[in-house]
Protein backbone atom coordinates (compact mmCIF):
# COMPACT_ATOMS: atom_id res chain seq x y z
CA UNK A 1 0.00 0.00 0.00
CA UNK A 2 1.12 3.57 -0.62
CA UNK A 3 1.49 6.24 2.07
CA UNK A 4 2.12 9.96 1.69
CA UNK A 5 4.48 11.37 4.32
CA UNK A 6 3.29 14.74 5.63
CA UNK A 7 5.71 17.64 5.85
CA UNK A 8 5.61 17.69 9.65
CA UNK A 9 7.18 14.22 9.65
CA UNK A 10 9.92 15.40 7.28
CA UNK A 11 10.62 18.44 9.43
CA UNK A 12 10.81 16.41 12.65
CA UNK A 13 13.46 14.24 11.00
CA UNK A 14 15.57 17.41 10.91
CA UNK A 15 15.28 17.84 14.68
CA UNK A 16 16.95 14.71 16.09
CA UNK A 17 16.67 15.85 19.72
CA UNK A 18 12.91 16.20 19.49
CA UNK A 19 10.77 13.43 20.96
CA UNK A 20 8.65 13.63 17.81
CA UNK A 21 11.74 12.93 15.67
CA UNK A 22 12.19 9.57 17.35
CA UNK A 23 8.49 8.78 16.97
CA UNK A 24 8.58 9.74 13.28
CA UNK A 25 11.66 7.59 12.63
CA UNK A 26 10.10 4.57 14.38
CA UNK A 27 6.85 4.97 12.43
CA UNK A 28 8.71 5.25 9.12
CA UNK A 29 10.77 2.20 10.01
CA UNK A 30 7.63 0.20 10.84
CA UNK A 31 5.99 1.21 7.55
CA UNK A 32 9.11 0.26 5.62
CA UNK A 33 9.21 -3.13 7.39
CA UNK A 34 5.59 -3.61 6.31
CA UNK A 35 6.74 -2.88 2.74
CA UNK A 36 4.74 0.34 2.46
CA UNK A 37 5.72 2.59 -0.42
CA UNK A 38 6.49 5.97 1.15
CA UNK A 39 5.83 9.02 -1.02
CA UNK A 40 6.32 12.75 -0.87
CA UNK A 41 4.74 15.32 -3.17
CA UNK A 42 5.95 18.62 -4.58
CA UNK A 43 3.75 20.33 -1.96
CA UNK A 44 5.84 18.64 0.74
CA UNK A 45 9.01 19.96 -0.86
CA UNK A 46 7.60 23.52 -1.01
CA UNK A 47 6.48 23.41 2.63
CA UNK A 48 9.75 21.81 3.78
CA UNK A 49 11.74 24.51 1.98
CA UNK A 50 9.69 27.33 3.49
CA UNK A 51 10.10 26.10 7.06
CA UNK A 52 13.69 24.87 6.81
CA UNK A 53 14.96 28.17 5.36
CA UNK A 54 12.91 30.36 7.70
CA UNK A 55 14.79 31.90 10.64
CA UNK A 56 14.79 30.11 13.99
CA UNK A 57 13.27 33.24 15.54
CA UNK A 58 10.35 32.84 13.11
CA UNK A 59 9.70 29.18 14.03
CA UNK A 60 11.87 27.85 11.22
CA UNK A 61 14.94 25.65 11.11
CA UNK A 62 17.33 28.41 10.01
CA UNK A 63 19.06 26.39 7.30
CA UNK A 64 21.06 28.04 4.57
CA UNK A 65 19.84 27.61 1.01
CA UNK A 66 22.72 25.20 0.31
CA UNK A 67 21.94 23.05 3.36
CA UNK A 68 18.21 23.08 2.63
CA UNK A 69 18.93 21.99 -0.95
CA UNK A 70 21.04 19.07 0.32
CA UNK A 71 18.17 18.04 2.58
CA UNK A 72 15.66 18.21 -0.28
CA UNK A 73 17.93 15.96 -2.34
CA UNK A 74 18.16 13.56 0.61
CA UNK A 75 14.35 13.47 0.95
CA UNK A 76 14.03 12.70 -2.74
CA UNK A 77 16.38 9.73 -2.24
CA UNK A 78 14.54 8.48 0.86
CA UNK A 79 11.02 8.78 -0.52
CA UNK A 80 9.34 8.32 -3.87
CA UNK A 81 8.41 11.73 -5.30
CA UNK A 82 4.94 11.63 -6.84
CA UNK A 83 4.92 13.18 -10.32
CA UNK A 84 3.42 16.64 -10.65
CA UNK A 85 0.04 16.16 -12.29
CA UNK A 86 -2.84 18.60 -12.79
CA UNK A 87 -4.41 18.91 -9.33
CA UNK A 88 -6.52 22.02 -9.60
CA UNK A 89 -9.85 20.35 -10.48
CA UNK A 90 -9.55 17.88 -7.59
CA UNK A 91 -8.37 20.58 -5.17
CA UNK A 92 -11.30 22.79 -6.18
CA UNK A 93 -13.73 19.92 -5.67
CA UNK A 94 -12.32 19.19 -2.21
CA UNK A 95 -12.19 22.77 -0.90
CA UNK A 96 -15.82 23.35 -1.91
CA UNK A 97 -17.12 19.94 -0.76
CA UNK A 98 -15.39 20.14 2.62
CA UNK A 99 -15.73 23.92 3.12
CA UNK A 100 -11.96 24.38 3.49
CA UNK A 101 -10.55 27.83 4.17
CA UNK A 102 -7.32 29.46 5.24
CA UNK A 103 -4.13 27.52 5.84
CA UNK A 104 -5.94 24.18 5.64
CA UNK A 105 -5.98 24.77 1.87
CA UNK A 106 -2.37 23.54 1.82
CA UNK A 107 -3.37 20.22 3.37
CA UNK A 108 -6.19 19.95 0.84
CA UNK A 109 -3.60 20.12 -1.92
CA UNK A 110 -1.90 17.08 -0.37
CA UNK A 111 -5.25 15.25 -0.30
CA UNK A 112 -5.84 16.22 -3.95
CA UNK A 113 -2.41 14.80 -4.79
CA UNK A 114 -3.30 11.60 -2.98
CA UNK A 115 -6.59 11.31 -4.87
CA UNK A 116 -4.99 11.87 -8.28
CA UNK A 117 -2.31 9.25 -7.54
CA UNK A 118 -4.55 6.73 -5.75
CA UNK A 119 -2.66 7.04 -2.45
CA UNK A 120 -4.98 6.19 0.45
CA UNK A 121 -2.78 6.75 3.53
CA UNK A 122 -1.07 9.80 5.01
CA UNK A 123 1.40 9.69 7.91
CA UNK A 124 1.06 12.88 9.96
CA UNK A 125 1.21 14.32 13.45
CA UNK A 126 -1.68 16.62 12.46
CA UNK A 127 -4.46 14.06 12.66
CA UNK A 128 -7.26 16.61 13.03
CA UNK A 129 -6.21 18.51 9.89
CA UNK A 130 -7.05 15.50 7.73
CA UNK A 131 -9.98 14.02 9.66
CA UNK A 132 -12.62 15.55 7.37
CA UNK A 133 -11.42 13.60 4.34
CA UNK A 134 -13.26 10.30 4.54
CA UNK A 135 -11.59 8.90 1.41
CA UNK A 136 -8.17 8.69 3.10
CA UNK A 137 -6.74 6.89 6.11
CA UNK A 138 -4.81 9.08 8.52
CA UNK A 139 -1.90 7.30 10.21
CA UNK A 140 -0.75 8.66 13.55
CA UNK A 141 2.98 8.00 14.03
CA UNK A 142 2.45 7.83 17.80
CA UNK A 143 0.27 4.76 17.27
CA UNK A 144 2.50 3.12 14.66
CA UNK A 145 5.73 3.71 16.58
Amino acid sequence: MATLVDTNILLRMMQPHSAQAQIAERALGALRRDRETLHIASQNVFEFWAVSTRLLSENGLGLTVDRAWQEVLRLKRLFSLLPELPLLPEWERLVVAFRVSGKNSHDTRLVATMAVHGVKNILTFNIDDFARYVSIRVLDPRVIA
